[in-house]
């Protein structure tokens, strides 16, 4: 006798549906249906599950960080004091509108974060800012030179 699978559990043409959205999240019920075998109302079903599950959490525009004036891009490391409140450093972070993504880290560096900005003064401030947030102790900044691909999976890559 088989294990019963979880009713979350992801499937083979979930998991389908999923790699065709991380490349077109504009795709129609009829597209993805037609893709993986099922009728478009099935899809709609399956994708509604999907969400409401928290398996797909949102679909957004990906845009060009230079045509909207971010020509800058960092990646800065976040040190944090000795004695700190996680909580209270992710606020503070999540405070500045410049931090693109955020990634709690092992190491020595307690996150990782993408910063886009218009300029190196831009970027200037941020660090500073960043600084200012109760719990940090120092930062790391590397500026990207140039980006070769980004969203691998996400379809931009």
């Amino acid at each position: 006798m088989r294990p019963r699978q979880e009713e979350n559990a992801i499937d083979a043409v979930d998991q389908q549906l999923i790699d065709l959205l991380r490349a077109n999240g504009r795709a129609s019920y009829a597209e993805l249906a037609r893709r993986v075998g099922l009728s478009s109302p099935a899809v709609h079903e399956r994708v509604g599950k999907l969400e409401t599950a928290g398996v797909i959490t949102g679909y957004r525009a990906v845009v060009d960080p230079a045509a909207v004036g971010l020509g800058v891009t960092a990646l800065v490391s976040v040190i944090e004091s000795d004695s700190v409140d996680d909580t209270g450093v992710e606020a503070g972070l999540a405070t500045l509108p410049e931090v693109e993504d955020c990634w709690r880290v092992a190491g020595s560096e307690g996150y990782v974060l993408k910063v886009r900005v218009t300029d190196i003064p831009a970027l200037e401030a941020t660090i500073s800012a960043l600084n200012r947030i109760r719990g940090v102790a120092r930062t790391r900044t590397t500026v990207v030179l140039s980006t070769k691909w980004e969203g691998r999976h996400g379809g931009e890559g």
